[in-house]
């Protein structure tokens, strides 16, 4: 029961917290007579906030997550919903707006304590299926809050305003779930009991399940105890409780992202994960404003709640299905990552072109289901191998890396400051961005084939002495040079 009541309140709180019907017509909304900002200010000016703001206050939030021991920071995304979508209602102007962005940047920022609550609560045999809970009802409560805006504005004929006001009500309510959230007493960083402190504590493996099909060089052992580096653990209130420094956390987190990052599978996916994402963030957030383009929502019916629930139904269950789908992703994962994303670079370039708003909508669906597929595949390929502390250090980079290229491109392409593009040319650069991500991974895939033959015929030997299926490259920083590295 101790695992079950925290495990229903995050339910709640993350079906409420999702459950925004205002989401799919928000650029028609800000578009429209309630706030009647023109395309300009909402496309070039007001949402490129989010992506600043995003960026800004990740690695902050990360840290302040660990050191305040998740509530207070999951608390804290619940009230900056509460306050963007107040603002949503009552505020007006442009710099109201980019205030909004900010907020909405700040919440989805601190999303990571929502997961790392899970870790930190649970028991470590239930992460998978914990997770799988939590994961699900977000998805969930996304597409009920689409389907709702949508039936409310085709059948009951409610203004876009009322959406609004729906949504701040269900971010009220989702608000009320983390106060009662138990205190978490683990931290991985900042506090460390005494028994524990100057020593190592194993991590707990991912219990994700091994292809024996893959490479050699995937099979890393980040989860091994022999090279954990991270001293967990504690009690974040108790009274035998140590703090470690930021600089002692830093050298911690730096030494972890050289050992992870020396495992060539884990760069591999991580690099298509922050490209990926980059230009997934662009096409989604700008997506309803393309839209607007095509088939106004003042003259004409829109269904754009329709749409986002097919895309995120489509996507969840392509995410379920790939769990069953048997590929050595070694061997292919990267003439795979080729192909599926030729068909992201043309459904995004269909959008742009054809400018129907039936083509726009069904390549919007293809978009999202093809990067939902992909992004569950690189989530698991990357897991396989960490430790369940290593998570959040890993797709927290990635996830940085990812809004550190959406930021440049959003300067370039998208803010006024830069070039300050109409929307169809933004899709048009969007269209292009991905089949260049195709072309890398085109040529990584023919790399690696061609690497593979040759070393079929003769086995590689590193400086070891032994072929690199027996050991890490010394290419790559060992053990013995990652502890210098840490002790200077």
């Amino acid at each position: 029961m101790s695992q079950v009541y925290p495990t229903i309140l995050l339910c709640v709180y993350g079906f409420f917290s999702n459950l925004r019907p205002s989401e799919p017509f928000l650029t028609a909304f800000l578009m429209g007579p309630d706030k009647n900002l023109t395309e300009t200010e909402v496309v070039n000016e007001i949402y490129p906030i989010w992506t600043y703001s995003y960026l800004l206050l990740l690695f902050p939030v990360f840290l302040a997550t660990d050191y305040l021991c998740y509530k207070p920071v999951l608390i804290l995304q619940a009230l900056s919903f509460v306050v963007t979508y107040a603002m949503l209602v009552k505020a007006q102007g442009v710099l109201a707006m980019q205030f909004l962005e900010f907020f909405y940047g700040l919440a989805t920022a601190t999303d990571i304590a929502y997961y790392s609550f899970i870790y930190s609560v649970v028991d470590p045999t239930q992460y998978q299926r914990v997770t799988g809970y939590c994961r699900s009802i977000t998805l969930l409560g996304s597409a009920v809050g689409s389907l709702a805006g949508q039936l409310l504005v085709s059948v009951a004929d409610t203004p876009l305003f009322y959406l609004g006001v729906i949504t701040l009500v269900s971010a009220s309510l989702a608000f009320v779930a983390p106060w009662f959230l138990p205190m978490p007493n683990k931290s991985l960083f900042f506090h460390k009991s005494k028994g524990t402190e100057g020593g190592q504590l194993a991590h707990q493996n991912s219990g994700a399940p091994n292809d024996n099909s893959e490479d050699p060089e995937s099979k890393v052992p980040l989860n091994s105890d022999e090279i954990s580096m991270v001293t967990m653990a504690g009690e974040c209130g108790g009274a035998r409780r140590s703090s470690s420094g930021l600089v002692d956390v830093l050298r911690i987190l730096w030494v972890d992202f050289l050992q992870c990052y020396s495992c060539r599978a884990l760069v591999a996916w991580s690099v298509w994960w922050a490209l990926s994402t980059c230009g997934y963030f662009q096409v989604v957030n700008y997506a309803q404003a393309l839209w607007e383009k095509v088939l106004p929502s003042q003259e004409f019916q829109i269904y754009n709640g329709y749409v986002e629930t097919i895309s995120t139904l489509l996507g969840a269950f392509a995410a379920f299905g790939v769990g069953y789908v048997k590929v050595s992703w070694a061997v292919w994962g990267e003439l795979a990552l080729c192909i599926f994303s030729v068909v992201m670079a043309a459904a995004v370039y269909l959008m742009d072109t054809i400018r129907n708003i039936w083509v726009c909508y069904t390549s919007y669906v293809v978009f999202r289901a093809t990067y939902m597929l992909l992004i569950t595949i690189a989530t698991y390929q990357i897991a396989a191998n960490l430790s369940m502390q290593r998570y959040a250090l890993v797709f927290g980079v990635n996830t940085f890396i990812a809004l550190l290229l959406q930021t440049v491109l959003t300067v370039v392409v998208v803010d006024t400051v830069g070039l300050g593009l109409d929307i169809f040319t933004q899709f048009f650069v969007y269209a292009s961005y991905f089949a260049v991500i195709a072309v890398v991974f085109l040529l990584a895939g023919l790399y690696k084939l061609v690497l593979r033959r040759s070393q079929a015929k003769a086995p590689l030997q590193t400086d070891c002495g032994e072929t690199e299926s027996g050991c890490i490259s010394r290419n790559f920083p060992t053990l013995r040079e990652i502890q210098q590295v840490a002790r200077t």
